[in-house]
């Protein structure tokens, strides 16, 4: 059973689900089950509260209205008063302000803030001083590339520590393939399928990748890309992929949810971020054992090892990421053996491991 000296607040501002509330979610019913104290706080009808309802966890809906949202910091310290809950584990950066707001009510709490994505910090104060204050126990990187970009913003280094974030490595292990997937699709069985995870969003640099596809096919047509996730910039990148004339060389699924079953059709996963905390869609790739092509940024390369479980290039180079897929899908013996190294190296990113980091950095925070 869990210690009870430990009592932890999770508090997620976001109303979507994404893999920050994934992360999140594997955490507070991690703990859960294993019989601490833990709540989650986040706003009425998000995606995280219907999940919370669903699963039977622990779940109290605030409304969190920005930063400055000082009565959600009120209601919060107060919870938390009145049920001796010792730490604040904000899982955003609104969550983190939200936070701090509410250790100025309650003294007591610790917080710890996460930090998902590499951007550089904004230069306002109110971000900084976000980051960088007294009131700010820890802050989790979830890779160490995000915690080189906030010691290059003056964040001190004893308040940072690296937890990875994690999967369940064995989620997709029972899953089938689908069986008329190529028919339903029209992609012809002498295709290789080129697939990548991502919401259509400008850091996944969707441009980058469609312009690299645009290069392989003009090399090696028998290729089909494949596109799973929705975001706000879908109108300008479906544009652009009209205005290369990929047509059904390039399909973009949207949302499903069938993941596990759709990576299972993919030869190789391709990940063309231009910025990218660490990427926790590349880790459910490797987890089915697929061969990786990522670019040199933000987390990527603590998950992809050049020449061992997949290929790294430059971001934002087209031509440079149309190489290395033309190199991946034209040599068969290189992709069963970053196949068999993924699914080895994917094995230090299991969620188990997160948890039990996290659960030692609680420990350290109150002292036991």
């Amino acid at each position: 059973m869990g210690n009870k000296s430990i009592k932890v607040i999770h508090i997620d501002s976001e109303t979507s689900w994404r893999g920050g509330q994934q992360q999140a979610a594997y955490l507070h019913e991690s703990l859960y089950k294993k019989g601490f104290d833990t709540l989650l706080i986040c706003p009425p009808g998000s995606e995280f509260s219907k999940y919370c309802l669903t699963k039977n966890l622990p779940v109290n809906e605030i409304s969190m209205r920005g930063e400055f949202d000082i009565f959600a910091g009120y209601q919060i310290a107060r919870l938390a008063r009145m049920n001796d809950f010792r730490i604040l584990h904000a899982h955003s950066a609104h969550a983190q302000a939200t936070a701090i707001w509410a250790k100025m009510f309650y003294p007591k709490l610790k917080i710890i803030g996460v930090r998902r994505v590499d951007f550089h910090l904004k230069k306002n104060f109110f971000s900084r001083i976000k980051y960088n204050n007294k009131m700010i126990d820890k802050i989790v990187c979830i890779s160490n590339g995000i915690k080189a970009v906030l010691l290059q913003d003056g964040i001190s280094e004893d308040k940072l520590v690296t937890i990875h974030s994690g999967i369940d490595i064995y989620k997709f292990e029972d899953i089938e393939s689908l069986a008329d997937f190529r028919e339903v699709f029209n992609i012809p069985k002498s295709h290789l399928i080129v697939g990548t995870v991502g919401a259509l969003v400008g850091h996944k640099d969707y441009p980058n990748l469609l312009n690299a596809a645009k290069k392989v096919l003009e090399k090696q047509p028998n290729v089909t890309f494949i596109s799973l996730g929705t975001g706000k910039d879908e109108v300008e990148i479906k544009s652009l992929h009209n205005k290369l004339g990929l047509g059904d060389s390039f399909i973009f699924l949207g949302f499903r949810n069938d993941v596990g079953a759709i990576l299972k059709h993919f030869d190789v996963f391709v990940m063309a971020s231009k910025l990218e905390g660490l990427g926790t869609s590349i880790l459910d790739a490797q987890s089915v054992g697929l061969p990786v092509i990522g670019t040199d940024t933000g987390g990527i390369p603590e998950a992809v090892q050049h020449g061992f479980n997949g290929l790294l290039v430059p971001p934002q180079n087209p031509d440079k990421l149309a190489e290395a897929v033309l190199t991946m899908i034209s040599n068969e013996e290189m992709r069963k053996c970053f196949s068999h190294n993924a699914l080895e190296s994917v094995k230090k990113f299991d969620i188990k491991i997160t948890i039990e980091k996290n659960i030692e950095l609680y420990e350290r925070i109150i002292g036991l």
